[in-house]
């Protein structure tokens, strides 16, 4: 049997080179010397026979397309080695590890949670947390930077599997002393009557504008801010109303103020909550683990609740 010539820590040089852009804020980040990971990066590119970085002088490395390419697999291959060692027998020194990416908005309703049950599952398991918008998240995913994300299923390409959790409507936000505040449900002319406070999320931002454009309306858009709570403490203070598709248990807002939510008479497109992988990465057994903890505290249908993007 041949000798396997390249080593783990080789592979932790590469990747680190990849994600900081130079050989000397790799070694910063691994408090290694630069030499080391120079001479790994070096040796790896001389095993694979083609460059797995260009070189550019005050640019640093940016990878080949060869060499992101090879960065999947070496991704691939450190996530299921650490969870097959991690697994393998009690009092292993590597803990089960899972790189759960987090869609910014839907972070703090869903993951504190999430993470105590999976625990519960795994006690001795590590979670580390990523947080970005769902464009990054796609492409660490895609990178195998990530093993999971947890988005909302729209935006995904056709390489990513969605099992999809729960499914929230969007809704309408008023002050408590809004005229609207009593009516329980209003349309959506009446409400973009008012002046909008629109969330400015990638493809969120989109969202949000598609189903009032689809109905016919042009809202006039007070503010736009990337944070929920800041939308609902701007409609608190009456400067516009707003519209949300992040199902929150409570009313009052960071200042002290107190808002209403309205349901929407029109029959809407729901944000449906998703757990994202990459199709082309097969999935860890951590990751199969968190995904069905999700499913179960989070209502997900037991009947194929997994299914490829490219059918939403």
């Amino acid at each position: 049997m041949l000798p396997i010539p390249l080593s783990f820590r080789q592979l932790d040089y590469v990747i680190a080179v990849a994600e900081t852009g130079s050989t000397a804020a790799a070694a910063r980040r691994l408090n290694v010397s630069q030499p080391s990971v120079s001479l790994a990066v070096a040796r790896l590119e001389e095993v694979l026979g083609q460059p797995l970085f260009l070189r550019a002088a005050g640019q640093g490395m940016t990878p080949t397309p060869f060499g992101r390419e090879k960065l999947v697999a070496f991704r691939s291959l450190r996530a299921q080695t650490h969870a097959l060692l991690a697994g393998a027998a009690e009092g292993t020194t590597l803990p089960p590890t899972l790189d759960l990416g987090v869609f910014s908005t839907l972070g703090p309703r869903y993951v504190p949670r999430l993470i105590r049950a999976f625990r519960a599952q795994v006690p001795n398991a590590r979670v580390r947390l990523h947080e970005a918008d769902l464009e990054t998240l796609h492409r660490w995913l895609e990178e195998g930077r990530i093993d999971l994300a947890l988005v909302y299923d729209f935006g995904a390409g056709t390489e990513v599997t969605l099992t999809p959790l729960v499914e929230v409507p969007p809704y309408a936000l008023v002050a408590t002393d809004h005229p609207l505040a009593g009516a329980g449900r209003v349309s959506l002319a009446r409400l973009v009557a008012d002046r909008l406070i629109l969330v400015n999320l990638p493809q969120s931002r989109g969202y949000f504008l598609s189903i009032l454009q689809a109905q016919g309306l042009s809202p006039t858009i007070a503010l736009e801010t990337g944070s929920i709570e800041m939308v609902r403490s701007m409609v608190a203070n009456r400067l516009g109303v707003g519209l949300l598709a992040t199902e929150l248990p409570y009313r009052q807002t960071y200042d002290g103020g107190d808002v209403v939510h309205l349901q929407l008479e029109e029959r809407l497109p729901p944000h449906r909550v998703a757990l994202a992988r990459a199709q082309h990465l097969p999935a860890t057994w951590v990751a199969d683990t968190f995904t069905e903890v999700a499913k179960v505290m989070l209502g997900a249908p037991e009947q194929s609740t997994e299914r490829d993007a490219n059918e939403t």
